[in-house]
């Protein structure tokens, strides 16, 4: 099991809000009750991991090209949270999920970063680093969404809240200065092969639509914070630039992506990390339909409308492909297991099933 299996959570959930603010509440309804049993699961697997392969999780924890793939839980915990909150109308639950998104945020933050750093034995730039490395950030901004909107929506010490909100969107922005300045650079100074261009490098985009979408929701929630008011110019355009940043993105993905599979001829076939590329489309739906409607600029909303038909496809694609996936791993434990039966019941002369 991929440490980044929670993305498949990410992506569910995040096109399930997407849905909800264009309009689309019957899809966004199933895909919030789908998201609760899908991250249900994924806990109950992780668990099962733990206990049976504890020497597997822990060399995943501390693996420079796995390790980064915990985030996920974070960024699932708190996307479930605004579901939760701005689907179901359950602010209590959204609570509690955004208390356990910052329980995993700091525990695996402060855990894996530093584990990486006293490492003795590190691989190369080019080996260890990937997009992956941005659901880091992703994690951070989460937070952020999710307790922007809780202080938005009345809770009881709201200014507290955003403030906190305000200081991991600040931070979350600063993480993604750091790392994406080393993916650039890997990008245009190492040897780049189909098989480095892994899904994960659209949380290259991902990244800053999220960190816009938090953007958004501190501005929605400004009038709770005098603080925040004074500093609205700067979260204005500090968001802005997020949004500015995730648009450039996406030509060049796709570029990229085109060299990777028509060009270069790289098979397309399922991976679990696909999900992490199903997120960014989702998130930058939500975002641009909120930066949209903060800064009251109309020509924008058209966007969200067509992104979310592009979003709900990937997620069909990638549901449909973990589903084939699925069955043929069962129908292919059921071969293996049935084989080694009928070649001991084989008398001498007898041809073998095969």
């Amino acid at each position: 099991m991929h440490p980044a299996y929670f993305a498949m959570s990410m992506a569910t959930g995040i096109v399930s809000v997407a849905c909800h603010l264009v309009g689309f509440a019957p899809v966004a309804a199933a895909l919030f009750w789908l998201n609760g049993l899908v991250y249900a699961a994924l806990w109950v697997l992780t668990l099962a991991r733990i206990a049976r392969y504890p020497a597997a999780f822990r060399a995943d924890l501390l693996s420079h090209g796995r390790g980064v793939g915990f985030f996920t839980t974070v960024a699932a915990t708190c996307v479930l949270g605004t579901q939760a909150l701005v689907i179901g109308g359950w602010p209590g639950l959204a609570f509690g999920l955004w208390v356990a998104g910052i329980a995993l945020w700091a525990g695996l933050t402060y855990g894996i970063f530093a584990a990486l750093t006293v490492s003795r034995s590190k691989p190369p730039l080019s080996v260890g680093l990937h997009g992956g490395w941005l659901v880091s950030v992703v994690a951070a901004q989460s937070v952020a969404v999710l307790g922007a909107q809780l202080a938005g929506g009345g809770h009881a010490r709201a200014e507290p809240t955003l403030f906190f909100a305000l200081v991991m969107w600040l931070g979350g922005g600063m993480l993604y200065l750091w790392i994406i300045g080393l993916i650039f650079y890997r990008y245009t100074f190492f040897e780049m092969r189909p098989s480095d261009m892994s899904p994960p490098y659209w949380i290259n985009m991902g990244a800053v639509a999220i960190s816009t979408l938090a953007g958004t929701m501190i501005i929605a929630a400004a009038d709770r914070s005098p603080l925040v008011r004074d500093l609205l110019p700067f979260v204005k355009g500090l968001t802005l630039a997020f949004w500015a940043t995730a648009t450039w993105w996406i030509p060049m993905l796709v570029i990229l992506g085109v060299w990777r599979h028509v060009y270069r001829r790289f098979p397309l076939r399922y991976d679990p990390l696909y999900w992490g590329a199903v997120f960014p489309l989702g998130m930058y739906t939500a975002c641009t339909y909120r930066l949209a409607q903060v800064f009251e600029v109309d020509f924008l909303r058209p966007v969200p409308g067509v992104f979310v038909f592009l979003a709900t496809a990937a997620w069909l694609a990638a549901f449909v492909g973990w589903a084939h996936a699925v069955v043929s791993w069962a129908l292919g434990r059921g071969r293996r297991r049935n084989i080694p039966a009928a070649v001991s019941q084989a008398t001498p002369g007898d041809e073998p099933m095969s």
